[in-house]
């Protein structure tokens, strides 16, 4: 998830900012604006939209369980992007090629950059208010971002594309294998529950400090094995969307994009039945199911925006996408929004009726945060990293 090259990949792909834009936009505040009009409505449509945009216990899928995975998705889109200058500068047609001492520049980056996303992750975790070592949590969704998009990016300035449709299969297979073969003291081999997974295990024995859920952590140490694969599944996309060709057009390819999103969509169904889609687990049935659903998200944003032209519609996704850790980091705790909104426009809401008042303090907490998106986008500021 990095918005180094944002600029220019809005100028060739700006429905991968928009799409970034509208998967910040549910956890930045959209999610709360749904949930009070489910209760001020009692609308089926608003009711099954609020269920929606909660996490699944444990197996099973809500929309809520792929903002994330989508988010990391869109960070493996972008790569082919932004080494793209790099690649035509050392006349190459895949970032394997690259000359080692570019290579070398391209690591030393890749790797500030994630340690970056680790240390801000700890920061959305509460590392300033510091409280020990055993209290602090140092998983993270940023750091899972960071690890991930790093993994991927070394196979990807390693390997052609045979290579990389390798790994991400021994990826994929390697971590379903180990996850109902290798057994877990006390449990046994292939126990999928919170407790007795090997992947709880694991994080038991090695992760420092506080686990999210005591015995577990969703964003914990093998799991992040298989969102590698979640990360390569956008790096392939990247790499067909800026491939050239006259017998295959944009429209082609959004189609193409559509139809496999299906394809992945029903192999993960298929795999959930051996292995349960799960995102806690980040297990690979999961993965498949979420590329999926990514696929086909990328495809109706890329044929909406940069195949018909309707882009004015995208613009507050833009914003977001633009700035997405900013907004990110905000929503998670940096700043009070409400307190924001409260103070310019409680008064007003109080003239609306009790019901609707939550609806409005959510909407008005939404604009706030557009409000300080669309004044940095205005002034060009954004965070890169």
């Amino acid at each position: 998830m990095s918005n180094t090259s944002s600029a220019n990949q809005s100028a060739r792909l700006i429905s991968l900012d928009a799409l970034r834009g509208f998967d910040m936009f549910w956890i930045m505040s959209g999610e709360h604006i749904i949930h009070t009009l489910a209760k001020a409505t009692q609308w089926p449509l608003f009711i099954w939209m609020s269920d929606q945009l909660h996490h699944t216990v444990w197996n099973g899928f809500t929309f809520y369980d792929m903002i994330f995975p989508l988010f990391l998705f869109i960070a493996g889109v972008s790569m082919p992007y932004s080494l793209e200058k790099k690649m035509l500068k050392a006349g190459v047609d895949n970032a394997a090629q690259l000359p080692a001492a570019e290579k070398r520049k391209i690591y030393g980056a890749m790797l500030k950059r994630t340690c970056i996303l680790i240390v801000l992750g700890m920061v959305v975790n509460g590392l300033l208010n510091f409280n020990g070592l055993s209290n602090t949590r140092f998983a993270s969704v940023l750091g899972r971002i960071g690890l991930a998009w790093f993994f991927a990016g070394v196979i990807y300035l390693n390997c052609n594309l045979r290579k990389q449709i390798i790994w991400l299969l021994f990826l994929l297979l390697g971590y379903w294998a180990v996850m109902m073969l290798i057994p877990v003291p006390g449990f046994g081999a292939g126990v999928l529950t919170m407790e007795g997974s090997l992947e709880s295990y694991i994080d038991r024995l090695l992760l420092p400090g506080r686990l999210h859920d005591v015995v577990h952590d969703p964003e914990g140490i093998l799991s992040t094995i298989p969102a590698v694969g979640t990360a390569l599944i956008g790096v392939f996309t990247g790499t067909f969307l800026k491939w050239k060709s006259k017998d295959f057009s944009m429209i082609k390819k959004a189609i193409a994009l559509f139809a496999v999103g299906v394809v992945l969509l029903l192999l993960g169904l298929l795999w959930d039945m051996d292995f349960p889609i799960n995102k806690r687990l980040w297990t690979s049935s999961f993965v498949v199911y979420v590329g999926g659903w990514s696929l086909i998200l990328l495809s109706i944003f890329y044929f909406i925006i940069d195949v018909l032209g309707w882009k004015k519609w995208s613009f507050p996704f833009i914003i977001i996408g633009a700035n997405s850790i900013v907004i990110y980091m905000a929503a998670e705790g940096m700043i009070n929004f409400t307190h924001t909104s409260n103070y310019i426009f409680g008064g007003l809401i109080n003239f609306a009726a009790v019901t609707w008042q939550p609806v409005l303090a959510a909407a008005t907490v939404t604009f706030a945060q557009l409000a300080m998106l669309y004044f940095l986008y205005r002034n060009k500021l954004f965070l890169k990293i």
